[in-house]
């Protein structure tokens, strides 16, 4: 089927696309057709091949991405901060009808409900020596492809977009590896994508010490920030549309909840958003002003209860993992900049550990606890926690481990629910390799000081055995602090 040309959408003085460059081989063979017609978004944008075909089990351009760790540049600059690109826009958010159509956000609000999903660190290459091409793309693909079949089922409850946590392709970002990486896997994901990026997405590399081969993120904007829709030139002829997000970091705002995303910069560790007292002097206070006034303008719906508010950032907060672990000035960073506003977010969530954990913090007079979810998994290389078995009540500062990692490659659906008399907030894991590992919590979106409202909280999880309860967590409810 032939792509039809989209027009510009009305907003404006968004990143233009970089330099092209070489496409990837076509995509593998068809199958049968889909059962259904794909989604249209505005602006003629397309989401998913109508006949997606098999999985590939080769990489159509070969990944030597990790021979750049001994690139002289990277080596010069690799525990440097990259600079952050300008947002096309003041105070960068979009909403989900300006991609997906009045159609869509009318079914929504009609149902009174939303889901969609989120994970990181989903790009296919080869982790070690000893793993084949084959099974890092298996990894990828099953991750993708139990996606497009919750979405595939269709009515209220199909989850509307994917928001990525980061790390779609590694081990720089290029542009060549976002076909293998990023548009074959999703190439059945009938539904829009949208982003923040990983420390692998902004990397960069070059054989010189001075100067970098591309500049950071060249990838990520020219396929997630475009000025307009319409064919990426990464996607060796997929149909996916390049997203029009008006920045790296942005707010997404879709019917019943809004998602704060920030970028965490390139380093393994820690995350940074800001120069940290002067302690990364190239970086401004930009995105802690950006949250701020996100988080004002959010306020009054939220504590009205008529809205969930999420934070996304690929590097964790908390983490038990074995290589990574939290990051305490960027969680302080969201602790001054949330107490400022006067605004909490109802979860906060985060890749770059390659594991599923659940943490939950209380924090000091605010009357709720908040969930931190870190979810990895997407598909690169499986990470142990720091031990053999962290238990759940395990704590780090102020944040307590709510259930034993799980070191299986899956995904999050969350769902928000207006039908009843108080809206609830769903966060739910599934492994994809082991159908009885799973893991949720529901959050009360209660009004804020509201008499009627019941707090409400629940979480599960399984453990490999059916029915297999572990902890429940402490209670999240909103208060108004």
């Amino acid at each position: 089927m032939k792509k039809k040309k989209a027009p510009k959408p009305p907003k404006a003085g968004k990143p233009a696309a970089p330099v092209k460059p070489a496409s990837p081989a076509k995509p593998a063979s068809p199958a049968k057709p889909a059962s259904s017609p794909n989604l249209i978004g505005s602006g003629g944008r397309l989401f998913a091949n109508p006949v997606p075909g098999a999985d590939e089990t080769t990489f159509q351009v070969n990944n030597t991405s990790s021979a750049y760790y001994n690139s002289p540049y990277y080596l010069a600059h690799q525990k440097q901060l990259q600079p952050v690109p300008q947002p096309g826009v003041p105070q960068p958010s979009m909403e989900l009808g300006e991609v997906v159509g009045a159609g869509m956000i009318a079914a929504i609000q009609a149902a009174k409900k939303i889901s969609f999903h989120a994970v990181g660190d989903t790009g296919a290459a080869k982790s070690t020596s000893g793993q084949a091409a084959a099974a890092s793309l298996s990894n990828e693909g099953s991750v993708a492809d139990a996606m497009a079949a919750d979405v595939a089922i269709g009515g209220p409850g199909a989850p509307s977009f994917f928001f990525h946590l980061g790390d779609l392709v590694y081990d720089f970002g290029e542009g060549q590896y976002y076909y293998d990486q990023f548009y074959e896997p999703f190439r059945g994901y009938d539904r829009p994508i949208f982003a923040i990026p990983g420390n692998h997405d902004g990397m960069v590399f070059g054989q010189s010490a001075d100067v970098a081969k591309v500049p950071t993120l060249q990838a990520f904007l020219r396929n997630f920030c475009a000025a307009a829709p319409g064919p990426s030139p990464d996607s060796g002829g997929l149909m996916r549309s390049v997203m029009t997000q008006p920045g790296v970091y942005f707010t997404l705002d879709a019917p019943f909840v809004s998602i704060i995303g920030l970028y965490s910069n390139v380093l393994d560790g820690p995350g940074v958003i800001s120069p940290e007292a002067g302690a990364y002097p190239t970086l401004t206070n930009e995105q802690l002003t950006f949250l701020k006034a996100e988080l004002t303008r959010l306020k009054p719906a939220h504590d009205a209860g008529q809205l969930a508010v999420l934070l996304a950032v690929h590097h964790p907060p908390a983490s038990v993992d074995s290589l990574h672990g939290g990051t305490v000035g960027m969680s302080n960073d969201i602790d001054a900049t949330c107490a400022s506003a006067g605004l909490w977010p109802d979860a906060i969530l985060s890749g770059h550990a390659h594991l599923y954990q659940r943490f939950s913090r209380s924090v000091p007079g605010l009357g709720r606890a908040i969930p931190y979810v870190v979810s990895g998994s997407g598909g690169f290389s499986a990470t142990p926690p720091m031990t053999a078995a962290p238990k759940a009540g395990t704590t780090i500062g102020q944040f307590t481990l709510v259930t034993p990692p799980v070191v299986h490659f899956g995904y999050l659906t969350l769902t928000v629910d207006m039908t009843g008399a108080v809206g609830m907030l769903t966060i739910a894991f599934r492994s994809v390799s082991q159908p009885n590992v799973r893991d949720s919590v529901t959050v009360s979106l209660a009004p804020v000081g509201g008499a009627a409202a019941t707090a409400h909280a629940a979480g599960k999880a399984a453990s490999g055995k059916a029915g297999h309860s572990r902890s429940q967590p402490p209670p999240h409810r909103r208060s108004g602090h």
